[in-house]
Order: structure tokens, then sequence, then C-alpha cells
């Protein structure tokens, strides 16, 4: 069977699959990794920073495309006010609530802008609540800049509990005009990209990227790579068929020498044994007029 296996036709039929497979498997995984890019998000144009009053109201709706747009907000910070956003990490794309538990806080402090109106900003991150950074809230007219974010549902993060008095669990403006009364709150929130002055021990910066547009998937591209991969599949079904019939054969041509001689041999038992029983009778036979 070795011998079958690799005679010259067989070994050219061996390399062609392998090359096959080895194409076809590179095309699938190709045409997989375009489909997983189609769903990547998209950076989108990031204008030049506004005054946050331009792009938020108060009692009025987040708009989508104001999200991690570039602001600017002038006022003064009630550092009385200032919240502590449990269970968050300086990076804002990661969850905050269970998924982060223990890793630190946000600084979440009401700027009240020259209009009268506040919008909560969140000035930094810190590990624990006793970091001096926490306490060192700017006096006095400040200008923040950074990037204005829309407000989190407060089912958004799995909570750990019941979180001490000054601490919330995610920058809800509907959980805020309660906690902040008697506040005019703009709708959404600013994460600082930029150390605000007039602090004597600043907080870490929360990281933010800026605005991305959202992709679907080309699940065309998918149906292709499975097409790449049932053609290589199908490849290893016909060298199988190729490879069991040629062993098939060579085996019969085998077994069709070895059937010619038993059948020759087969042919002289019965006129052996016809010989055989006609000399039994005649030994068998009575001369003529024995009793």
């Amino acid at each position: 069977m070795l011998r079958t296996l690799f005679t010259p036709r067989l070994l050219g039929l061996h390399l062609l699959v392998i090359g096959v497979l080895i194409s076809f498997t590179l095309l699938g995984r190709w045409q997989l990794g375009v489909f997983e890019d189609s769903g990547r998000p998209q950076a989108a144009a990031d204008p030049a920073p506004v005054d946050v009053t331009t792009l938020t109201q108060v009692g009025a709706a987040f708009q989508a495309d104001s999200m991690r747009r570039r602001v600017t907000a002038e006022g003064a910070f009630d550092g009385a006010r200032q919240l502590l956003v449990a269970d968050r990490t300086p990076d804002s794309a990661r969850a905050g609530g269970r998924a982060a538990r223990g890793q630190g806080f946000w600084l979440l402090t009401p700027l009240r802008l020259t209009d009268g109106t506040t919008i909560p900003v969140v000035r930094g991150w810190v590990a624990t609540p006793e970091d001096p950074a926490a306490a060192a809230v700017p006096e006095g007219t400040v200008t923040v800049s950074g990037r204005l974010m829309p407000p989190e549902p407060t089912d958004s993060v799995q909570r750990t509990g019941r979180l001490p008095e000054g601490q919330v669990a995610t920058v809800s403006t509907a959980e805020l005009i309660n906690i902040w009364a008697g506040e005019r709150l703009r709708n959404g929130y600013v994460i600082a990209t930029e150390q605000v002055a007039g602090s004597a021990s600043a907080p870490r910066l929360v990281a933010v990227s800026p605005p991305t547009l959202g992709r679907s998937f080309n699940w065309r591209n998918l149906a292709y790579a499975l097409q790449w991969w049932i053609f290589a599949g199908f490849a290893v079904f016909m060298w199988y068929r190729l490879v069991r019939e040629a062993v098939r054969q060579e085996k019969g041509r085998a077994t069709g020498g070895d059937g010619t001689a038993s059948a020759d041999a087969g042919e002289g038992e019965p006129a052996a044994k016809e010989a055989a029983a006609t000399g039994a009778v005649r030994v068998g036979e009575r001369p003529p007029g024995a009793r």
C-alpha cells in the first residue's frame, strides 16, 4: 500500500492538495480579517473646541452627534458638592461598577457656568478618597477643556452594593438633579482632558477617545471565508476518493493473479474425484457368474 501511495502520480496529487489547502485556508483567513475590520469603529471628524453651552441644554435631550466633541467651559467649581464616582478606572472606555471594583474613583465636580447653569465635570481619577487631589478643588473662575459625554443610564453598571454618602455609581443627569437640588443642570457631563489651573495637587486625567463612526459588519466577507474553507474540505474529500480508488485498483491487480492460479487448481479437483470414484466401483465389481 505504501508503494502505491508514493507513486509519481499520487505524489503529484499529494503536493497539489497541500498547495490547495494552504491557499484556501489563507484566503479564508484573509476574508475573515476583512469581515472583522468592517465592524470596527472608524475615526470621525474631530472639530475644533466649542463652548459647552452650544452643545447641551437644560432639560433637553442629549444630541448623539455631540458625543465626545471637544468643548470648553468657563465657570467656578463647587467643591462642597463634589461627588466620587465609585469603582472606576482612569479609562472612560472601561466598564465601571463590579467590573472595576476597588480600582479607584472619578472626581465629579459641578461647574457653575457664567450663565448660572451647571455642567458636571470629571476632573480626574484618584485611587482612594483620601488622595490629596480629591480635596484640591481649584478655586475661582476656571476654564475647563475636555470632551462632552452623554449621561450614563443608572443601570449601565453592575452595582457593588450600597455606596457611602458622597459617592455615586454612574454619572446620570436624572440622579444628579436630585443630589444637586436647586441646580439648573445641563444634560451630559465633561471629562477634562487638560489639568485645570489653580490646583495644588492635580488628579490623574481620565482617558477619553475622540469621536468614532460606528459601522456594521459586512457579512458577505464572512460568507466568502466559509466558502474558501468549504472548498478546502471538498479538496480533501476528492483526494481521499482518488487515493482510495488507486489503492483498490492495486489490490485488485494483486488479487487477480492469485485467483487465476487458484482457479486452475480448482478445475483439477473434480476430475480427480471422478477418477477415484470410478476406480472404487471397478474394485467392488464381481466377476460374471460369481456368487
